[in-house]
């Protein structure tokens, strides 16, 4: 992977400034730590971010936390917490945490001028940094979190340099710089890039989904917060006036134990329906998801939190119009009434279903135009930036004007 390969697909304006800044940082050393290397968001951007950060002169390592089944119970609790919707956490839970952060931080050499340690489930490691500038990269929607659970992780997120959020309202007081970087999708991934009809269609077979009717996907982890619940009764109310199917793409996490629940309560929802496909993908399935957006007719992702939802900016790379949950930083992504719709409800969503189907020109323009905002605004090299804006300004935080 080459910075250069994005030339002519990027803006170019964010190549010169990528370019600039890593001339002044080259040869110093970065690290990134989270919890997981496959089947979340965060592994995502990281698996595609940290090729490019080498390829322009940096030291970069990416660390992942080693960790068994009741680790990660609790932090799935923690960050059901912090979007407002978790059990209470006693001391018992919140001492494991510390021990599986304390045992980590000492397995990882924590030694870089740039630290980012991403969400809550190593912020413990700030206790152990050694020197350089630390940054908490808060990925989920903390805009209404539970009082408690946010006041015992302030007071550890309170020892960084820095924190970066999503989204404004995400952001929470603190004693420290706060940053704004939306996530971004690599237009160069498998999971991006243009495939040929017949491989879309090869892959449509192989998972057992028909063409024969339009289709509406959603693709994200089983998870009560995607509510796939919520879709399959919008495509029921959805199908009384326009014959179609729906797949249910999704996969589990290490760091998700909650997962294997909600695909239960799916499953047994959809029971006796053989138009609607759930489809377990295992981890590195991207070019099956690429596949299955572009086969897709409307893509769906009924969030009633959310982080960003980079599955939305996928969606509307390929062209596709996007019914999506108002929460989070999906409505960055999905404009309305220009790149897609936001819904509120179950019914909004069906309303929405049938206005596409019934309008394919407007599904169509609606695809164009989310196509172009997703270019200008959440492609890789644009996080890429931000990542170096960050690591310059806070090392040079005390003059008022840095030129690079």
């Amino acid at each position: 992977m080459s910075l250069k390969d994005y030339e002519g697909i990027a803006e170019p304006g964010d190549l010169r400034a990528i370019e600039r800044m890593a001339s002044v940082l080259a040869g110093r050393k970065m690290l990134h730590v989270n919890s997981t290397a496959a089947g979340g968001g965060v592994a995502e951007l990281l698996t595609r971010m940290v090729p490019l950060f080498k390829d322009i002169g940096l030291d970069v390592r990416w660390e992942v936390m080693q960790a068994d089944r009741p680790f990660f119970e609790v932090t799935k609790n923690i960050h059901n917490s912090l979007q407002g919707r978790g059990r209470p956490l006693t001391r018992e839970m919140w001492d494991e945490f510390a021990r599986v952060n304390r045992e980590n931080a000492g397995r990882i050499d924590l030694d870089a001028d740039f630290v980012v340690v991403h969400d809550p489930q190593p912020a413990m490691f700030i206790d152990y940094r050694k020197r350089g500038t630390w940054i908490w990269r808060c990925h989920i929607d903390i805009s209404s979190p539970d009082r408690a659970a946010w006041h015992q992780l302030k007071d550890i997120v309170g020892k960084y340099d820095g924190s970066i959020f999503s989204v404004a309202n995400f952001a929470q007081s603190l004693p420290i710089h706060q940053f704004l970087i939306q996530p971004t999708i690599d237009p160069l991934a498998d999971k991006n890039i243009h495939l040929e009809d017949e491989e879309v269609k090869a892959v449509y077979e192989r998972l057992g989904v028909p063409l024969d009717k339009p289709v509406l996907l959603q693709v994200s982890r089983f998870d009560p917060f995607k509510d796939p619940l919520g879709v399959i009764d919008a495509y029921r109310l959805a199908k009384k006036y326009h014959d179609c199917r729906l797949v249910l793409a999704g996969g589990t996490a290490t760091d998700d134990p909650e997962g294997e629940k909600v695909l239960a309560e799916v499953e047994e929802r959809a029971a006796g329906d053989p138009d609607i496909h759930i489809l377990l993908l295992p981890p590195f399935s991207d070019r099956e998801v690429n596949a299955l957006q572009r086969g897709a007719d409307i893509v769906l992702q009924k969030s009633t939190r959310e982080g960003f939802g980079l599955v939305v900016a996928e969606a509307l790379w390929k062209k596709k119009p996007v019914i999506a949950g108002d929460a989070g930083g999906i409505p960055l992504q999905v404009i309305e009434g220009v790149t897609g719709f936001l819904v509120h409800s179950v019914e909004g969503t069906a309303y929405r279903i049938r206005q596409l189907l019934e309008n394919p020109e407007r599904a169509e323009r609606m695809g164009e135009a989310g196509r172009e905002h997703i270019r200008r605004n959440f492609l890789t090299t644009r996080n890429i930036k931000n990542y170096l804006g960050i690591w310059t300004a806070l090392e040079r935080r005390d003059e008022k004007v840095i030129y690079i």
